[in-house]
């Protein structure tokens, strides 16, 4: 029974199973791992934790099973990171291989992921006895005190799923946390900071690192998958995430967050309330968020993230015509994102766009108003992707029944389409390239223009910049070359 105290956390997402993101190494701690490790040992369970994000394989956790004796074995995945929320199958796989090798050692096996939540009779049929649907520090710490208990009906706990008579059974689901500040902060001292750390500073120069302010998202973009937190949204006060800044500053040193919300700061007041207290307790760092155009019109709110340390808000800008942005239910317009572009250039943030391509009924000419608007407005950076079907959204609903076997990436740099759309999955491709190429080139020719008109002024980055514009030219006429001889294929 005394091995029923014990709970070894771990998480399924191996950076070294996305080779994109591998390249890219700027790794974050898993943060929704370590809240329920924190919750949970503040309830009295002896906690430890195996991070497999610089894992090999799935088997490197055996030594940590063995060593730690767990009678709870819990594969909880962060849901506040776009990656886990992918669902890619490297990552399904590796759970599902975690879920037998725990099962050999005796433990009973736990599982909360949004893929896990997707498809959770998949994971009960590959080793998982419980997954938890939904928001799971509550659930995890309600199941596991019924089995301690040897309750043996567990029919009565929220948000749950497991094999009963037989048969998958799932209970009712769990409402979402309203009070945030109820939860410990997340367990930090768990984690060996320092491979995160090395990758940052080697392939960033800096070091950064993850909080989360707010749960879920209200708006309903309707390829938006939410299998975790939902529609709701609730908030940390700002006093309370002002204390994890400052221990993350003490224990770490960090020298950048990401604010890793839906979208940060949408309960009124919050941001200049955070602001001030940056100031008042003397905090100094930089950081990124992800919101949307339509929250970044008021020009005092902008100031006041400025004045916060805020240098980068990436805005889900999807698309340049208006047609697909409504089809999207994104509730955001062109002018928007146009104003929200130049508000935050005004008060020294850099703004980033994520841009979806292949939205059913997309045309050539939608895509090229998407070209003109990044071209025009000249982000900071863009991310491009293409439209990614997830189970509980109406865009799944839609197309559904076109979709091929295939129903996840592998890794984050698939791309894949599929289901059918106006042009084909190759290229959906070439016109990642060619937008990107294209972006730079107008990039460079912009520091061009800026350099010309003031040559007495010159910096080392403006004059590389602009220089480069002799390779992105060229590069984006053969890109679009490539591109048109894929618009006919299917």
């Amino acid at each position: 029974m005394d091995q029923l105290n014990n709970i070894l956390f771990t998480h399924s997402y191996f950076l070294r199973f996305d080779p994109k993101q591998w390249a890219i190494g700027q790794p974050y701690a898993p943060l929704g791992t370590l809240y329920a490790a924190s919750n949970m040992r503040m309830h009295g369970y002896n906690v430890s934790f195996f991070d497999n994000m610089f894992s090999y394989t799935a088997h490197d956790v055996v030594p940590a099973i063995a060593q730690n004796k767990p009678g709870f074995f819990v594969i909880y995945d962060d849901g506040f990171n776009y990656l886990t929320k992918m669902c890619l199958t490297n990552m399904r796989e590796a759970a599902f291989k975690m879920c037998k090798l725990a099962k050999k050692y005796g433990c009973i096996v736990i599982v909360s992921s949004s893929d896990s939540t997707d498809r959770y009779k998949e994971y009960l049929n590959e080793g998982a006895d419980f997954v938890i649907i939904g928001e799971a520090e509550q659930t995890l710490l309600e199941l596991t005190n019924a089995i301690k208990s040897g309750i043996e009906d567990i029919a009565q706990i929220q948000g749950l799923a497991y094999i009963k008579n037989g048969l998958p059974f799932k209970t009712i689901a769990r409402p979402v946390l309203k009070d945030l500040d109820t939860l410990p902060l997340p367990a930090w001292d768990l984690v060996d900071i320092t491979p995160y750390r090395e990758s940052w500073l080697k392939h960033a120069g800096y070091f950064s690192m993850n909080v989360g302010t707010t749960r879920g998202c209200p708006f309903k973009c309707n390829w938006c998958a939410k299998p975790i937190y939902g529609n709701r949204y609730n908030s940390r006060s700002a006093e309370n995430v002002i204390a994890e800044l400052k221990l993350l500053k003490t224990m770490f040193n960090m020298d950048h967050i990401w604010f890793c919300d839906d979208i940060f700061g949408l309960k009124p007041g919050w941001v200049k309330q955070f602001a001030q207290l940056v100031k008042t307790e003397g905090l100094q760092f930089r950081y990124k968020l992800q919101s949307r155009a339509d929250l970044l019109l008021d020009d005092e709110d902008v100031a006041a993230l400025a004045a916060s340390g805020c240098e980068n808000v990436w805005i889900g800008a999807e698309s340049g015509s208006q047609k697909i942005l409504d089809a999207m239910d994104k509730g955001t317009s062109i002018e928007q994102i146009a104003t929200a572009t130049k508000l935050m250039k005004k008060h020294g943030i850099r703004p980033s766009f994520f841009i979806q391509f292949g939205y059913p009924g997309e045309t050539k000419d939608d895509i090229a108003l998407t070209i003109n608007m990044i071209n025009n407005l000249l982000p900071h950076e863009i991310g491009i992707s293409v439209s990614y079907p997830l189970p509980g959204t109406l865009f799944y609903e839609k197309v559904k029944a076109d979709l091929r076997q295939k129903t996840n990436w592998t890794d984050s740099d698939e791309m894949a389409l599929m289901f059918s759309n106006t042009f084909s999955a190759a290229y959906y491709k070439q016109l990642h390239r060619y937008v990107h190429q294209n972006y730079h080139a107008h990039l460079a020719k912009n520091s061009l223009v800026k350099l010309l008109k003031n040559p007495f002024k010159p910096s080392l980055k403006r004059i590389r910049k602009a220089a480069s514009f002799i390779y992105h030219a060229p590069a984006t006429l053969i890109e679009g070359f490539k591109l048109q001889k894929l618009e006919n294929t299917v």
